[in-house]
């Protein structure tokens, strides 16, 4: 089975962008899309619209925008790697900021990439499309 993809992002066009650019590359994997900090958290840790949901299964990526409603991502980032459930979760920051003190907050909470949202459609599809590929098909997921 297919892990599922945590996408975090509370721009409609961007949403849209990232799972057409999945699709065109023939990713499947299951996309489930929070749109603000706390849609996010309440996914992961099974709280909130998501009780009931299992914590122990983990989407196999998240897609991390830091410009959020409600809880940042930069947040978001400090509570996935704060406990030991989710510690290990592949986390790429996929954002339009482009801002020194972001790239640097957020290597130093623990994400495991950082990748700024080009502006331009074809560019920032292509950039989702290796993304997807990379984390989804290539690395080796954490047991």
């Amino acid at each position: 089975m297919q892990g599922t993809v945590l996408l975090v992002e509370d721009n409609e066009d961007d949403e849209a962008l990232t799972l057409r650019a999945f699709k065109e590359c023939g990713i499947r994997n299951p996309v489930v899309v929070a749109h603000d900090g706390v849609e996010a958290l309440d996914y992961l840790f099974g709280t909130g619209a998501h009780a009931g949901r299992d914590p122990a299964v983990l989407p196999q990526l998240v897609l991390l925008d830091l410009k959020l409603p409600r809880i940042d991502g930069l947040e978001v980032l400090r509570r996935i790697r704060s406990q030991a459930a989710t510690r290990s979760l592949p986390v790429v920051i996929l954002t339009s900021s482009i801002e020194r003190q972001d790239v640097a907050a957020a290597y130093a909470l623990g994400a495991n990439s950082f990748v700024c949202k080009p502006v331009e459609f074809g560019e920032f599809t292509e950039n989702v499309k290796q993304l997807a590929r990379y984390w989804l098909e290539v690395n080796e997921p954490p047991p």
